[in-house]
C-alpha cells in the first residue's frame, strides 16, 4: 500500500467529511450533517475522532443567541487529505494501466471427446 494511504482517513464517513471541508474555511456543523446525510451523534463522533488526531478544528459559539458549531480542516488535515487523495489516484491509475486479461476457453485435451459425455 502507498505510504500516503491513510487508513484512519479512509473510513467513508471521515473521508466524506474531510472532502467536504477541503475547499472551505469554517463550515457549520448542520451543513456538514445534512450534506453527508448523517445524524448529529454520528457526525459528532467522527468530528471528535478527526479533532483528536489534529485533522480538524472545532469552534463553538453563539450567533444571534443560537448555539453554533463550526468545523474546518487544520493544515495537518488538509495535507493528510491531499496525500490520501494522491494515493487513491495512484491506485486508480495503476488499475487503469494494467492490461485487461481476457478469458480464454481452453481446448479439450482430446478434441474428439466431449466433457459432458464423460468420455
Amino acid at each position: 500500500m502507498d505510504a500516503y494511504f491513510d487508513e484512519f482517513l479512509h473510513v467513508p464517513a471521515r473521508l466524506s467529511i474531510v472532502a467536504l471541508l477541503a475547499p472551505a474555511d469554517w463550515v457549520d456543523f448542520a451543513f456538514v450533517r445534512d450534506t453527508v446525510e448523517t445524524s448529529d451523534s454520528a457526525l459528532s463522533k467522527q468530528i471528535s475522532a478527526l479533532a483528536d488526531v489534529g485533522y480538524v478544528a472545532v469552534r463553538k459559539g453563539r450567533d444571534a443567541g443560537v448555539r453554533r458549531t463550526r468545523v474546518r480542516l487544520t493544515p495537518q488535515g488538509r495535507e493528510a487529505f491531499r496525500r490520501h487523495a494522491a494515493a487513491l489516484e495512484q491506485i486508480v491509475a495503476a488499475a487503469r494501466a494494467r492490461p485487461r486479461e481476457t478469458a480464454t476457453a481452453t481446448e479439450p485435451e482430446n478434441p474428439g471427446t466431449s466433457r459432458a459425455s464423460g468420455s
